[in-house]
């Protein structure tokens, strides 16, 4: 036998198995170049490896601070100290920060005296001074007005999350109580009209709007989402009238620049909007993901292309799953159905809601954008996803499938049943179909026997529109999804027992 292969044998493959200090040296090392996403992928990737070690669960939450992932990072902090290491007190000061951004500053106060009372002089300490000071000489109110500050900035959070899962009627519910403890608290009205109109009752979202204007009057949030009302109803001639009117408003305000700005982009408005978002951009302002969206979207449709790819690249950098999405990518068809809306469809895909996600699936199956959809990382291997989920998603890329649970097969048919009677999917009647999976998730969970998809949709509507105050008679709706008004009649009150 030749040396050669002597060599041969004895030779040894190593095999490589990254570690989490190998990735959390990787991601200090993107960290101190500022390449902040890259670093929180990084540290991420640690955490996975070494759930347990505190000190990458830190680094991880204090490079979410810096990109403004405070509720993540908060997350992450409160695990240690109630989890992993509850003597690592500078985690106390770190929440501080991150509360006092958020503008609960009860909490930033809690902290802060939390770290002070354990680190006297510890390493933040003269920091968490500062922050007291500023807390108390910035707010000039007792502990117990600082916790009805927290409480009302809680419920505005709590009435955004409802509205982006598309749970209109629990936002509803929490904006009227904020609304009733503080009747001078506009952005509730403003809050309160997007979910009256998202619930398909867009009187009560006009008469919302009208309050705030008599109360408030040139209330700049309220004016915009008013432009937007009419928009999606195609009264062009009042878009017209009031984008003439808020083309003369010159905002101070940061937020009411981009909020006007937005406006614009939204409505087709794209020179008014590419005005003033290109100021706040050369002001310095760095603004998030939807900021630059409306930027590239105004520049891209008045020609200024450079612009345009400069403000995509950072939508990219911010969320890098929006590739494919490009304002010069024609991928959002003219039909403005839901179940063609690309972007809606993965924004839902990755919402927290099970109910939002199954809605996505079945949106993604009737899209003409199918192919492109399923393709999606978010479609493809969504790490949010249940068995009952992936075993729906499988289902709509491979329609023949005999593995299909009974359970989404009966979820879907129903759902099939409501969108032969309401297509293409308006906005006003997302609200329909986002009901009827979370119906379904309810029942599921309780062990309702389900079968007769017909009858469970058919309550379904009926409940629904008795949800948006629209008169229909059960004999009406029998009639429609051809079944007994008795059938009828049992199976709304099952669904409005799982509403409950």
């Amino acid at each position: 036998m030749g040396k050669d292969s002597q060599a041969g044998q004895q030779a040894k493959i190593l095999s490589f198995h990254p570690t989490g200090e190998y990735y959390f040296t990787k991601g200090l090392k993107a960290y101190h170049r500022r390449d902040l996403y890259k670093a929180k992928r990084y540290f991420e990737r640690a955490l996975e490896l070494e759930p347990t070690e505190p000190m990458i669960a830190c680094q991880l939450a204090i490079t979410c601070t810096e990109i403004g992932e405070y509720k993540y990072s908060n997350g992450l902090l409160e695990n240690i100290l109630n989890v992993l290491d509850p003597y690592m007190t500078e985690c106390h000061y770190f929440l501080a920060n991150n509360y006092a951004h958020l503008g609960m500053f009860q909490e930033a106060y809690r902290h802060a005296s939390a770290y002070l009372d354990k680190e006297e002089h510890g390493e933040f300490s003269e920091d968490a001074e500062d922050l007291l000071d500023l807390i108390t000489f910035e707010t000039d109110e007792t502990e117990e007005s600082l916790e009805q500050q927290d409480d009302l900035i809680k419920k505005q959070e709590n009435a955004r999350e409802y509205l982006e899962a598309g749970d209109f009627q629990k936002a509803i519910d929490v904006l009227q109580e904020t609304i009733e403890q503080h009747p001078e608290f506009w952005s509730a009205y403003n809050n309160l009209a997007l979910a009256y109109f998202y619930l398909g009752k867009p009187d009560e979202a006009f008469r919302t709007l009208e309050e705030v204007l008599e109360k408030s009057p040139g209330n700049l949030h309220a004016l915009c989402n008013l432009v937007v009302f009419h928009h999606y109803q195609q009264n062009q001639e009042k878009v017209e009238e009031l984008v003439n009117a808020l083309d003369k408003v010159r905002p101070i305000l940061t937020e009411h620049r981009f909020k006007l700005g937005a406006t614009f982009a939204l409505t087709g408005k794209y020179a008014l909007a590419y005005k003033w978002l290109k100021q706040l951009q050369k002001n310095g302002y760095e603004g998030d993901g939807t900021f630059y969206y409306w930027l590239a979207n105004s520049a891209f449709h008045l020609g200024h292309e450079a612009t345009a790819k400069q403000a995509w690249n950072k939508v990219l950098q911010l969320n890098p799953d929006k590739k494919g999405l490009e304002p010069w990518g024609e991928t959002e068809p003219a039909d403005d159905g839901f179940e063609h809306q690309v972007s809606s469809i993965l924004k839902r895909l990755e919402s927290e809601f099970i109910e939002e996600r199954m809605f996505a699936i079945f949106l993604t199956k009737h899209s003409s954008q199918k192919d492109l959809l399923i393709d999606h990382p978010y479609f493809q291997d969504n790490p949010l996803f249940t068995p009952l989920e992936k075993n729906y998603a499988q289902s709509v890329m491979d329609p023949d499938s005999k593995e299909t649970l009974p359970a989404i097969d009966f979820a879907d048919r129903a759902a099939e049943l409501l969108y032969h009677h309401h297509q293409p999917i308006q906005l006003s009647e997302a609200g329909l179909f986002l009901t009827w999976f979370s119906v379904f998730m309810e029942a599921e969970t309780t062990y309702h026997k389900l079968n007769n998809p017909a009858a469970w949709a058919a309550a379904l509507e009926y409940v629904w529109h008795q949800l948006r105050n629209e008169r229909k008679t059960q004999l009406e709706i029998a009639k429609k999804h051809l079944i007994s008004v008795s059938s009828l009649s049992k199976y709304v009150k099952m669904v409005s027992a799982l509403l409950q």
